[in-house]
């Protein structure tokens, strides 16, 4: 795996330096602090490829720090992965939705650990991998939806939405075979890696998120009951009559 610059946002000395051990016996560059304020300073400068981020910190709510660096242009495109004693469910929805690339719970296994964020960082590498020469875009509804996979940006009526890596990549997914069923399961593999460990309503989640951005076009993300999801062009056509 090419060096990867980590920051590691944990403010338990032992915690923080269990990870650092491990990301650096892998051959990254890891720098940790325990300060949410500093956390931020330190990925606008250096820009890293991952953040490993603890939620419960001292001087700032983990989730402020994931929503700050997401909707900040310099550096929506870093990596976010969450290690974090809250494990409800409502606190992983939470992170994925601010746009975390995946969320680890405590206790966790330095193994389980090091495998999402060398998931994590193949994912990034292919999300950064540079373009060709020609554009390659997929189209949706006369157009109405357009899919540019080397920009990586989505336009709705000529319109760019927002979406987060995991949205994006859960859009391509569906769209590069419209009117295919996709199980979640082929979607966290297409998305994550085969190595992956999603639960369905994970994807649920960004498949919820993806309708609300689309806007009108949101029922063309359809629902096979029981099995995953198809793209569905008719579906537009019968939610607007």
């Amino acid at each position: 795996m090419p060096t990867a610059k980590v920051v590691i946002v944990e403010d338990e000395p032992d915690i923080a330096e269990l990870i650092r051990f491990h990301i650096t016996r892998e051959g990254m560059e890891a720098a940790v602090t325990a300060s949410g304020k500093e956390a931020l300073q330190m990925v606008r400068a250096e820009l890293p490829e991952l953040v490993v981020l603890d939620l419960m910190l001292p001087d700032m709510d983990g989730l402020e720090i994931c929503r700050r660096l997401k909707w900040d242009t310099d550096t929506r495109d870093v990596s976010i992965l969450i290690v974090s004693a809250k494990g409800e469910e409502s606190d992983i929805v939470t992170g994925l939705e601010l746009g975390a690339d995946d969320y680890v719970t405590k206790p966790f296994s330095p193994r389980v650990l090091m495998a999402r964020v060398r998931n994590v960082l193949r994912r990034r590498d292919r999300y950064t991998e540079k373009s060709a020469p020609d554009r390659n875009i997929i189209t949706i509804a006369d157009k109405a939806l357009v899919i540019d996979l080397d920009r990586h940006t989505v336009t709705v009526d000529e319109k760019t939405i927002e979406l987060t890596r995991t949205e994006f990549d859960i859009l391509r997914c569906l769209a590069e075979r419209p009117g295919f069923v996709r199980t979640r399961e082929q979607i966290t593999s297409s998305v994550h890696g085969e190595t992956a460990v999603l639960s369905s309503r994970t994807i649920d989640v960004h498949v919820t998120a993806i309708r609300r951005k689309l806007g009108r076009l949101g029922a063309i993300v359809h629902t096979v009951r029981g099995v995953g999801y198809r793209l569905d062009e008719s579906a537009i056509t019968k939610a607007e009559e």
